[in-house]
């Protein structure tokens, strides 16, 4: 049973701590997990659902009055969640991204807006490093400096392909309108 990457990080998340929806918005929002992965605000009592009717997830005690339903993985949620770890880790797929959706209808666009559209995102990318930087410098903070290998690797992976992407970006801003190969 393969799970999607937004089942994975819900499941794992409930790995590290038994606790009800609430609570996971709460961390989805303070780690900044919706910059590598979907998870709306909407969706994830629908995702706990899923996952409580595939075995994945259980309730230990049924809630009394306004108690909230706090989950717990199975055995079988901790197998799942492994084998979904390993192999996203593990396979290198192609990942669909706009900007290639956007660059392949170059035609539709005049050099003057292509490069007007480089320099924004490049704008717009530089940003979300700081964003990402700044994110990490309140983790090791929190962390004493020692942030889990899971935190620094996300860091690390993400850093990095939003640097590879600014400096492709800048070298593209570089060149004169329409000699971008």
């Amino acid at each position: 049973m393969e799970l999607t990457p937004a089942e994975l990080t819900v499941l794992g998340l409930i790995i590290e701590r038994p606790q009800h929806g609430y609570d996971l918005e709460q961390v989805i929002e303070q780690r900044g997990i919706r910059r590598w992965t979907e998870i709306g605000f909407s969706s994830i009592y629908y995702l706990l659902g899923k996952l409580e009717q595939r075995g994945l997830l259980h309730v230990p005690e049924a809630p009394t009055g306004k108690s909230r339903r706090v989950f717990h993985a199975t055995d079988e949620g901790r197998r799942a969640a492994a084998r979904g770890a390993l192999t996203l880790v593990a396979d290198a797929r192609p990942v669909p991204h706009p900007l290639l959706v956007g660059v392949a209808n170059l035609s539709l666009l005049s050099a003057q807006q292509y490069a007007q559209a480089l320099r924004t995102r490049l704008t717009q990318v530089e940003a979300q490093i700081a964003a990402v930087q700044d994110a990490q410098a309140i983790q090791e903070r929190d962390t004493q400096g020692v942030p889990p290998l899971a935190t620094r690797e996300l860091f690390s992976y993400s850093l990095s392909l939003m640097e590879a992407e600014r400096q492709w970006l800048a070298s593209r801003v570089q060149e004169p309108d329409g000699e971008q190969d």
